[in-house]
């Protein structure tokens, strides 16, 4: 049996046992992949949509385990990062 990641009270704690720690030896399966975001937040977007799809979001970003605007922002980055159609002017 894994053992048991164990709760540490501050960061530079949690620091040192990744550092030294054989995380072989832990049970990983609880956790949860998460995306940092360091850039700060300045611009607003106030927009009104359909019930439904508002309601339709926020399912889907509750099945993420992420606010309904980061999920909405993560969705206009991905929508960015395709390449442009060739035929949008």
């Amino acid at each position: 049996m894994k053992k048991r990641i164990p709760s540490f009270k501050t960061d530079k704690a949690a620091e040192r046992f990744v550092d030294k720690a054989d995380l072989s030896e832990y049970d990983l399966s609880g956790f949860k992949m998460t995306r940092f975001e360091f850039e700060k937040k300045k611009g607003q977007l106030n927009m009104r949509l359909p019930l439904s799809l508002l309601e339709a979001v926020k399912r889907r970003a509750r099945a993420r385990g992420i606010p309904y605007t980061r999920f909405v922002r993560e969705a206009m980055e991905r929508a960015l990062a395709r390449p442009a159609d060739r035929n949008a002017k």
